[in-house]
């Protein structure tokens, strides 16, 4: 991407030469237009002294008859006012031709390599997508679409030739997530909160909106309960109107600290409902219950994944994940710091395997919840190492702090009814996924740093004094 003060000196390049081409033709009307008068001129004088020849002259004036018709011909304050405007417009030219030229020295004096002289295009191209006709393309609304998963979603679906809409209110979601979109004739992104009701006529929703990391939604708590409630019936009510599909993404948190390994649908959970992580877990607890009641009392089509921990690029960089964090500190050399002695597992999966398991489950006859998670189990101390040999050069130490209030110690999906309804199993690689992340970790670190941001720190999340 141009920086903006390249795309600033461009912009006065271009807006520069523009002014100089309508001065120039200005200039060239002028000159034609002088010419014309003079030959006006010219002529008179020949009919003053055929007149003079042949006697017509009044008598005992002389030249004075031409005197008098060059003055009517063109008036002396005539001239003088447009050799004004000549020298003014002489003068701005030169400023112009000054300012384009010091503009064009500072272009080819960078020295970051970033910065890149190119012209801008005149027209936004798009990633190639398929073309679906009226009957099979789906008119589709994404909220939380400049999220992390939601923009990996909007990617996929998009290249699939459906027609999008993204909503976001951007607390936790960034427009550059999507800005590749924006502009393509299938694609809308509108700014709007969820617990406000939205209208508008769709075929498929897939309600993602909400925080997902701790930091994120224990930063406010009331907030984040209305997101996954009041939002939750905002988008049932719009799928009962117009006859939509709607997909929860709903969490492994509702199994909270599980007694039960792995974790099947059909466990029902050991949350605390006044912990720290209430907030999110409970919300999401009750946004299932929203769901399962509208689809028994209005026939409304729901479709419930249960989502465990996802990683891949486009993550928040502050989000105090697990992944995240331990990336950000091994890429600096900074200690990776574990909450509690490290023997509490995880599941990670990678984000298009996840996006996969969405679309499989939206588009089967499947209302049950759907576990979506990759099987393959670390302790954090594993994982944490896995992460450090895996950025090379990083000196990293692994220490261990104090752990975290009602943190679980269990994290591990049965995805047997995932393969069975929904014919979904992850195909990524959790060490080739991490290797994708990770260079997507260190150019967002190199960019902050060539923006002159401080580097990212990693955040801690428990309680609700944690940073967002």
């Amino acid at each position: 991407m141009l920086s903006p003060r390249r795309v600033r000196n461009y912009s006065l390049s271009m807006a520069t030469r523009g002014a100089c081409g309508v001065l120039l033709v200005f200039l060239f009307i002028f000159v034609l237009i002088s010419n014309t008068s003079n030959k006006s001129i010219s002529s008179d004088r020949v009919e003053q002294r055929e007149r003079m020849v042949n006697g017509l002259d009044v008598e005992g004036q002389g030249d004075e008859p031409i005197i008098e018709a060059n003055k009517n011909a063109i008036s002396d304050d005539t001239v003088s006012s447009l050799l004004e405007r000549i020298k003014l417009l002489e003068d701005e030219l030169s400023s112009m031709r000054t300012r384009m030229d010091d503009a064009e020295n500072r272009e080819g004096n960078v020295e970051n390599g970033d910065e890149i002289v190119a012209p801008l295009p005149t027209t936004k191209s798009f990633p190639s997508v398929r073309y679906r006709n009226e009957e099979t393309r789906k008119r589709i609304l994404i909220t939380g679409g400049a999220g992390f998963v939601g923009s990996h979603l909007v990617d996929k679906l998009m290249l699939d030739g459906h027609e999008i809409i993204a909503l976001d209110n951007y607390f936790t979601g960034r427009k550059k997530n999507i800005e590749h979109w924006i502009g393509h004739p299938n694609f809308e992104m509108v700014h709007h909160d969820v617990v406000n009701p939205y209208f508008v006529e769709v075929d498929q929703i897939y309600h993602l909106a909400s925080p997902a990391s701790p930091p994120h939604y224990m930063y406010n708590p009331v907030k984040t309960i209305k997101t996954n409630t009041l939002g939750t019936i905002n988008m049932l009510g719009l799928a009962k109107r117009v006859k939509a599909t709607v997909l929860l993404a709903s969490t492994s948190e509702v199994y909270g600290d599980p007694e039960v390994h792995p974790q099947p649908e059909t466990y029902w959970g050991h949350v605390n409902t006044i912990g720290p992580r209430a907030c999110y877990d409970e919300g999401k607890r009750v946004a299932e219950s929203l769901m399962v009641a509208y689809n028994k009392q209005e026939n409304v089509q729901i479709r419930i994944a249960r989502i465990f921990n996802t990683f891949g690029p486009r993550m928040h960089m502050n989000d105090g994940r697990v992944v995240s964090n331990f990336i950000i500190q091994a890429l600096q050399d900074k200690p990776i710091t574990i909450y509690g002695n490290g023997t509490q597992t995880r599941s990670f999966q990678y984000v298009t395997d996840l996006v996969d398991g969405l679309i499989k489950l939206m588009n089967s006859n499947y209302s049950l919840p759907v576990n979506i998670g990759n099987p393959e189990e670390h302790t954090i101390g594993q994982f944490a190492a896995i992460i450090r040999d895996l950025v090379p050069g990083s000196q990293s130490e692994i220490i261990n702090q104090e752990s975290q209030q009602d943190d679980p110690q269990q994290r591990r999906p049965d995805i047997r009814r995932a393969a069975e309804q929904i014919q979904w199993r992850p195909q990524v690689l959790m060490k080739d996924g991490l290797l994708k992340t990770i260079e997507y970790f260190r150019a967002e670190i190199d960019r902050n740093k060539r923006g002159g941001k401080p580097p990212p720190e990693p955040v801690r999340h428990g309680g609700l004094e944690s940073r967002r």
